[in-house]
């Protein structure tokens, strides 16, 4: 693993790009982002294509104001023009030099593939790439975020590969298998996103939500709720949301810690895994940055809620999920 530091609560930047959840205006995410510095969070993870650039903008707007030590990983490869088929040399030189810009920064912490074709990976020559920006300084590290089980296993193979974002919740748990402990033994950072499944794990939905009411059209979670638009595993982790909500309900149940919110006890869970090395939650609001930032202090969950989670994943869960995995 490289010398970059991960909180491990880290922070999803999403939502300041605002393409799909209501913009927050530069003021509002600056107070986001420092209500987050001040509760630990040492992490943030973007990407050049949320609002085209916003995203990274604001966090080198925010950066260039604060002196505490923030790693910064951002992602290249769904902007427009480049997927999914425009994947060249210079196309990734160009992106990096903006990111830098945007960023503010002579030198990017940490690039990620985001969510490239598996066939790209498999060729190989997009690694070459990321080898020589990194030798030139313009990176730090490199890694990937992956859609499935198989694409891990494949950037695994490349010498050099510092991090492996996944889809990883506890309605998601198929990668603890295998992938997350071969990262572990090869010292690749596991990232884990997507951990409240789009936000079903927060338990705030009724039995009686669909999601065409509970979201907006433009929402990810409306629109993309059966995989229309992208990998439906983005979306409440691959499940049709209304038994996504009635899984939600059983773990609010059966299993949920007395002093926990669901949110904390679902995000507790991903740091409980060996292995795991930084969950990134959004956040759209400091009390929930607040929130999830505390997880770092709560204690572990018991091995029997530990147990009864794998039970209740293999047999409940695990059969539903739909989707490349």
């Amino acid at each position: 693993m490289t010398d970059l530091h991960f909180s491990p609560i880290g922070l999803g930047c999403w939502q300041l790009g605002g393409d799909w959840a209501k913009q927050l205006d530069d003021a509002a995410a600056h107070d986001l982002l420092t209500a987050a510095v001040d509760a630990g969070v040492r992490f943030f993870d973007t990407a050049d294509v949320y609002g085209d650039g916003r995203s990274e903008r604001l966090i080198g707007e925010f950066l260039r104001k604060q002196d505490k030590e923030i790693t910064v990983a951002t992602k290249f490869g769904r902007a427009g023009g480049i997927f999914p088929d425009g994947y060249t040399e210079v196309a990734l030189r160009a992106a990096v030099d903006a990111s830098r810009e945007r960023l503010g920064v002579d030198t990017i912490d940490l690039l990620q593939l985001h969510c490239i074709p598996t066939e790209v990976m498999r060729q190989g020559e997009i690694f070459e790439w990321l080898r020589k920006i990194r030798e030139e300084g313009l990176i730090k590290a490199f890694g990937a975020s992956v859609e499935t089980i198989e694409e891990g296993f494949l950037c695994l193979e490349q010498e050099g590969i510092a991090s492996l974002q996944i889809i990883f919740n506890v309605l998601r748990q198929r990668a603890l298998d295998k992938l997350i402990p071969r990262a572990h033994q090869q010292e690749v950072a596991i990232i884990a996103r997507v951990p409240l499944a789009s936000g079903v794990l927060s338990g705030k939905f009724g039995g009686e939500t669909s999601a065409e009411e509970a979201f907006a059209k433009t929402d990810h979670r409306n629109f993309n709720r059966d995989g229309e638009a992208f990998n439906v595993g983005e979306t409440f982790s691959g499940l049709p949301f209304e038994k996504a909500v009635a899984l939600a309900d059983t773990l609010k149940r059966d299993f949920l810690p007395e002093g926990m919110s669901m949110p904390q006890f679902a995000l507790r869970w991903v740091l409980d895994q060996p292995g795991v090395t930084t969950v990134i939650p959004g956040a759209s609001t400091i009390e929930q940055v607040e929130s999830n930032a505390e997880v770092m202090q709560l204690p572990a969950l018991s091995h029997e809620v530990l147990d009864g989670l794998a039970d209740f994943y293999k047999k409940e869960v695990d059969g539903e999920v739909r989707g490349r995995y």
